[in-house]
């Protein structure tokens, strides 16, 4: 039985363990499908990519030396559009967390009826100890090893941790000279001015935003008397804190990692966080020195401590897996939401117990999917060679979010069942209707 089918037996007799993140994804898959009576084949057909690259990627180090990093890309279904999804660079993350992170960026677009599909991709390096040049060489070389498999109506890649854009025009200049042609719809997350799109830094921590602003107004709680805990502060995380306090919301606490120390810590002030200030002592990879923290006068604490606030909402926007069934106990009686905005932040276990409390979870295939969706935009944009204002992206943006919340929300009624289950039915329908109507199954 898989760890999400578990989590509808009764709670008294029920044992729920913590997968990893592929476990979690294809229990969240099995879970959807036992509802909806899917077949066998189409269970396996969504249960796994349709296509996996493994790779390595030779890279000459700035010593002389050379050195190998293993890189993948996974396409999950392509059956309503071309893949998409970020590339990640990480020594953590192994080739089934992209499978999982695939699969879940399929759910996200169908649920934002994006015309596209599900991927992933990951280079197991780490940025933060590799030279300029060095990085520009693992994107030149990640992208000669897919040039074949990837295109602006194959495989769209975009940013993912640890990597800007900087690494996607690297990226898009090495598509471009080994193809011979101008395609800056191959690629999203670039630089403005070179066929990046207006709104597309912020869209994912907006996106974020805009979903818990429509989840407030169903509990009854004005935006502006609601206090919120994030863990992380790196894109996602630094504008869903922007957009929250520009609405009138207070940000209590904010975890995030140090690389003097090399550990998360959590930076708190109980009377609400100067984002701006804080920002202006965040590097590009999110890090904060906590000496610079405790000079703007924020409490240090534990990296963990972000989750055991006495606040209304707390946003995950870092890492999978890091709200579960060891430390779940350690949210605060007076939270009411969680709204995850990274990938797949809470585990099964953690999620049964957070819904017998009553905590609402907007789930990371709604709550993140700001990202994918301004991706979406870009590559429009790319492909047409015609750009938008930031406003039109923006309001965009903030229409397509709505639109979800309240599909989601509306089923998950009509359904009785939680949103996040709600999502799934959605998403997973659709994507079914696709293989089903190009006769894949």
């Amino acid at each position: 039985m898989s760890a999400y089918a578990a989590v509808s037996a009764d709670p008294a007799s029920a044992t729920v363990i913590d997968p990893g993140p592929l476990a979690n994804a294809r229990g969240q898959l099995a879970r959807t499908a036992d509802r909806l009576g899917l077949d066998q084949a189409t269970r396996e057909l969504l249960g796994t990519p349709m296509r996996e690259f493994h790779f390595s990627i030779p890279v000459q180090m700035d010593d002389g030396t050379t050195r190998v990093f293993r890189g993948y890309r996974m396409q999950h279904n392509d059956a309503r559009g071309p893949a998409k999804g970020g590339i990640r660079f990480s020594r953590t993350s192994e080739p089934d967390d992209a499978r999982a992170l695939a699969m879940w960026m399929t759910w996200k677009c169908a649920l934002l009826d994006l015309p596209l599909g599900g991927g992933k991709g990951l280079v197991q390096c780490d940025p933060r100890l590799l030279s300029a040049r060095e990085q520009e060489r693992v994107c030149r070389g990640f992208v000669r090893a897919l040039v074949k498999n990837v295109g602006p109506h194959v495989d769209v890649p975009a940013p993912d941790m640890m990597t800007s854009s900087q690494h996607m025009l690297w990226m898009l200049d090495e598509y471009e000279v080994i193809t011979g042609q101008k395609a800056p719809g191959f690629i999203t997350g670039k630089p403005i001015g070179m066929g990046g799109s207006p709104g597309r830094t912020e869209a994912t921590g907006f996106g974020a935003v805009a979903v818990l602003r429509e989840a407030l107004k169903e509990i009854g709680l004005p935006i502006e008397k609601s206090t919120a805990s994030i863990q992380g502060f790196g894109n996602v995380a630094r504008h869903a804190a922007i957009r929250y306090v520009s609405l009138g919301g207070t940000v209590v606490a904010i975890s995030t990692w140090d690389r003097v120390s090399n550990q998360a810590w959590t930076y708190r002030r109980a009377a609400g966080i100067d984002i701006a200030a804080l920002a202006a002592i965040t590097d590009d990879f999110g890090s904060i020195d906590r000496r610079e923290a405790a000079e703007l006068g924020l409490e240090v604490l534990p990296g963990d401590a972000w989750l055991g606030q006495a606040v209304d909402v707390l946003i995950p926007a870092a890492l999978e897996g890091q709200i579960t069934e060891s430390n779940v106990g350690r949210v605060h009686a007076r939270v009411k939401l969680v709204i995850e905005a990274a990938n797949g932040p809470t585990t099964a276990a953690a999620d049964w117990e957070l819904q017998t409390r009553g905590i609402r979870i907007v789930p990371d295939v709604l709550a993140n999917a700001g990202g994918v969706t301004c991706s979406y935009f870009e590559q429009v944009q790319g492909n047409s060679n015609y750009y938008w204002t930031r406003t039109e992206v923006l309001e965009k943006l903030d229409a397509r979010m709505q639109e979800a919340y309240r599909a989601v929300s509306d089923t998950s009624v009509r359904e009785r069942t939680s949103l996040r289950d709600a999502a799934y039915i959605i998403a997973v329908l659709r994507v079914t209707h696709a293989c089903r109507t190009r006769g894949w199954v």
